[in-house]
């Protein structure tokens, strides 16, 4: 199981299209986690399973999806709804509540991954305005047995280490 997981694109188009055309054939499931400024419908967005977030105005997206993927399930918000500028514990609640064993959020800006009490934290950053560093990022999930290796890159498909992790699902 392999997924591309990223957010907060922010209008952008050509973006979008580069990094898909880039994975397209080596993933099984591309997530958006909202703020794409971008109708549900248009062609950069048509194969992504994606969430509504602060700055969509198209109502067909959903507000958060729970996704099963490679036989794990997979809970996807934009963020703003569970303050995770402040806080990850509402997310915590949730993914306990839907059996999350991976969370997908956005919203913040901010790249990064954990793991808490058995469930992996992704925000994939942002490939328009990332914050707490200057690159631009998207990330990929990759499932190896009960390993869970979250891997981020740069706009231009560079794999930043410093950010890659690899967890043991237990």
């Amino acid at each position: 199981m392999k997924v591309l997981i990223m957010s907060d694109s922010h209008g952008l188009t050509h973006e979008i299209d580069m990094i898909k055309g880039r994975h397209r054939n080596e993933v099984d499931t591309m997530i958006h986690c909202g703020d794409s400024e971008l109708p549900m419908a248009s062609p950069e967005m048509t194969d992504f399973l994606s969430v509504r977030g602060n700055c969509d105005f198209d109502t067909d997206y959903p507000d958060e999806r729970l996704e099963e993927i490679g036989g794990i399930y997979f809970f996807v918000t934009h963020g703003h709804l569970y303050n995770v500028k402040m806080t990850l514990i509402n997310l915590a609640y949730k993914s306990e509540e839907t059996n999350a064993r991976i969370v997908c959020f956005g919203h913040s800006h901010s790249a990064g991954s954990e793991l808490v009490n058995g469930r992996i934290f992704i925000n994939p950053g942002s490939i328009r305005l990332p914050k707490g560093i200057s690159v631009k990022t998207y990330a990929i999930v990759e499932q190896m047995n009960q390993e869970i290796k979250v891997s981020f890159f740069d706009i231009e498909g560079n794999e930043l280490k410093q950010l890659s992790r690899t967890y043991l699902l237990e």
